[in-house]
């Protein structure tokens, strides 16, 4: 039972890091066409949840005793996103590798959706 919690809460906790990386480009694609100040809002977002989520879907993901691959793709993520905050603060010193910045995220938003795709299967393949 504690392992169903902690798979379920996994993938609860992999929707919302999902749904922040989401926000992320709208906030993005605000702050360039409509709003500078979104910019404020883009950086805030990231702080809360940029390292945060990953850890704790880690320790979730050790108390569902999930596979390692999934241990791998969370710290794929993590690996990611240390990435974005390296290409946003380094566009000062070289701007050709700033300009990834939003490929990465494209790479984290994927990598995220099918890390949700394959733990929703594999959790309601065990019901």
């Amino acid at each position: 039972m504690r392992i169903k919690i902690a798979e379920m809460t996994f993938i609860i906790l992999l929707g919302l890091f999902l749904m922040v990386v989401f926000a992320q480009f709208i906030l993005a694609g605000l702050a360039v066409f409509a709003d500078p100040a979104q910019w404020r809002n883009h950086t805030m977002l990231i702080h809360l949840f940029g390292f945060n989520l990953p850890l704790i879907l880690l320790v979730f993901a050790w108390l569902g005793k999930m596979k390692k691959r999934v241990y791998l793709q969370v710290l794929g993520f993590m690996v990611l996103i240390f990435l974005m905050y390296f290409t946003a603060n380094i566009a000062g010193k070289m701007p050709w590798f700033a300009a990834l910045h939003p490929i990465v995220g494209v790479l984290l938003f994927i990598g995220t959706t099918l890390l949700m795709v394959q733990q929703i299967y594999s959790y309601g393949r065990r019901i």
